[in-house]
């Protein structure tokens, strides 16, 4: 009976040992499988982690280089452009200096702006806007041209801010012509630039 007791304590001591084994395996072998889940998705976040930083890098690197040739070519298009009005600013300031230094010059301008002012009403009124210097030399003149052109009379006034030229316009001065030495300066600047620029750099 003693022998047989031991024999059952026995049998159930080894089938629980072997249970528990075989329990122990099936724990390890799913914890196995999932660490190896686990790592194979820590591994394909990593490598997508690495794609979406590598495509992020790439285009930064692109969107940097659009950057830098879009201000080079800015910066080469302002350089031009600065070159452009350098050289007209050259060929044109300085010629119309030296015409508006001529007197003769200027006053033959304000006779055929006077003697083709429309007078179709009859007589007009007209104001004379001239620098100092030319309004001491010529008012009186043009005053009497004036008279005798349009049967009108002309008023001249002085402008310390004009430097050269003069402006002109009805006596109501409700409109004025400019034609002053600026006005020709960016006329013709306006005129040659793109003929400079075409001379410059080929027509671009």
């Amino acid at each position: 009976m003693e022998s047989k007791l031991q024999e059952l304590t026995s049998r159930i001591y080894n089938e629980g040992i072997e249970k528990a084994n075989t329990e122990a395996a099936i724990i390890l072998e799913n914890a196995q499988k999932e660490a190896d889940r686990i790592v194979e998705d820590a591994k394909k976040e990593a490598q997508k982690l690495q794609e979406t930083a590598k495509h992020e890098t790439e285009e930064m690197r692109k969107n940097v280089a659009s950057e830098v040739q879009m201000s080079a070519r800015q910066s080469i298009s302002a350089i031009k452009q600065q070159i452009t009005s350098m050289v007209t600013t050259r060929l044109v300031a300085e010629p119309i200096k030296e015409a508006f230094k001529d007197k003769d010059f200027v006053k033959r301008i304000i006779e055929t702006v006077i003697k083709n002012w429309d007078s179709k009403s009859g007589s007009i009124d007209l104001a004379l806007s001239l620098p100092k210097e030319d309004a001491e030399k010529m008012g009186s003149y043009f005053e009497a041209k004036t008279r005798e052109t349009l049967n009108g009379k002309l008023k001249v006034e002085l402008d310390d801010k004009m430097s050269g030229g003069f402006r002109i316009g009805p006596g109501d001065k409700s409109y004025v012509l400019s034609f002053t030495e600026e006005d020709f300066e960016n006329f013709f600047k306006n005129y040659l630039r793109p003929r400079t620029t075409k001379l410059l750099y080929g027509g671009e």
